[in-house]
């Protein structure tokens, strides 16, 4: 839906790509590669809180640092993991989506990709450059549909819950709140969502994050608009919160580890795959289920093109 359209349904339309939305110039051989669209934080990436490495010490697999921040070791991912993804992207567009702004995700250390997107798609990276047409796009939405940052900044600091521990702003986009979930009172995130709903902002509880963002500013959105610019009709997608579902729903093939936000809501859809395992080694079964579906849609278009060629 473009976001000149007025909504039917009372829901605010997502900043989602328009008919103008240019075309990326490929090289032949990139032409028809679908698109793996990855969350990172507990579903590529792990902190060391979050490994689930509960076995023997000798029985862990070899870990790779995948963000450094202020000189310390902040996130990792499996070795087989990091192989797998460089592997990856002889098969598919790899788009990292994240909720990190953009001077978090630029910690996270990652083959180099064509997109990116930061900000819960809020921001759209091209070449490692922002987009301004997209930002403008996804600004105008929630100026539309949206109660003010401020109003919500103003709801999580007046009178906190003792386990509101600090509020912060991303990109003039959003807000999240650093939390002690065991100090939360019960009903907290619930009314907190009630009262967002009804000002067009959706809440997320990740870890210690308790993120409050606007409805128009989506994942699947700007995913969707990464597609159309490469021309690709294939989605793959990972993700484990809320804020991933939408994109789950869009996608060919949804992925998603058996821990997380959408693992506690008891998230699921036709053809949805789940890892056996959970932390780390999740992420590792994400991006060898996310290789075997692009080798089998490079493998399916070939026969196409042999098909129509006989």
């Amino acid at each position: 839906m473009s976001e000149t359209l007025q909504p039917t349904t009372g829901e605010p339309p997502a900043a989602g790509p328009g008919a103008s939305a240019p075309q990326d110039q490929l090289p032949a051989h990139l032409s028809g590669l679908p698109v793996v669209a990855c969350d990172l934080d507990r579903t590529l990436i792990y902190s060391a809180k979050a490994l689930y490495l509960d076995g023997p010490d000798h029985a862990a697999p070899r870990l790779v640092v995948s963000e450094m921040h202020e000189g310390l070791p902040l996130s990792y991912m499996t070795r087989a993991a990091e192989d797998l993804l460089r592997e990856l992207l002889d098969h598919a567009f790899l788009v990292p989506v994240t909720t990190r702004t953009r001077a978090q995700f630029r910690r996270v250390q990652l083959p180099r990709t064509r997109y990116a997107i930061t900000t819960n798609g809020g921001v759209l990276l091209h070449r490692g450059e922002p987009d301004g047409a997209w930002a403008a796009r996804v600004h105008d939405a929630v100026r539309r549909w949206s109660a003010p940052l401020e109003e919500v900044v103003a709801r999580l600091s007046t009178k906190p819950s003792p386990g509101v521990q600090r509020v912060r702003t991303a990109e003039e986009l959003f807000a999240y709140a650093i939390v002690e979930r065991a100090e939360l009172p019960e009903g907290y995130v619930a009314g907190l969502t009630a009262w967002c709903r009804e000002r067009g902002w959706v809440v997320s509880l990740q870890g210690r994050k308790l993120y409050c963002v606007p409805a128009s500013v989506t994942k699947e959105a700007a995913v969707a608009e990464v597609m159309e610019r490469v021309g690709a009709s294939s989605l793959v997608a990972a993700g484990d919160s809320l804020l991933d579902q939408g994109l789950l729903e869009m996608a060919d093939v949804a992925l998603r580890p058996c821990h997380g936000e959408l693992e506690a809501a008891g998230y699921t859809r036709s053809g949805l795959r789940v890892t056996e395992t959970p932390g780390v080694r999740a992420g590792e079964e994400i991006v060898r289920a996310a290789l075997d579906a692009a080798r089998a849609h490079s493998l399916a278009r070939r026969g196409k093109v042999g098909l129509s060629r006989g």
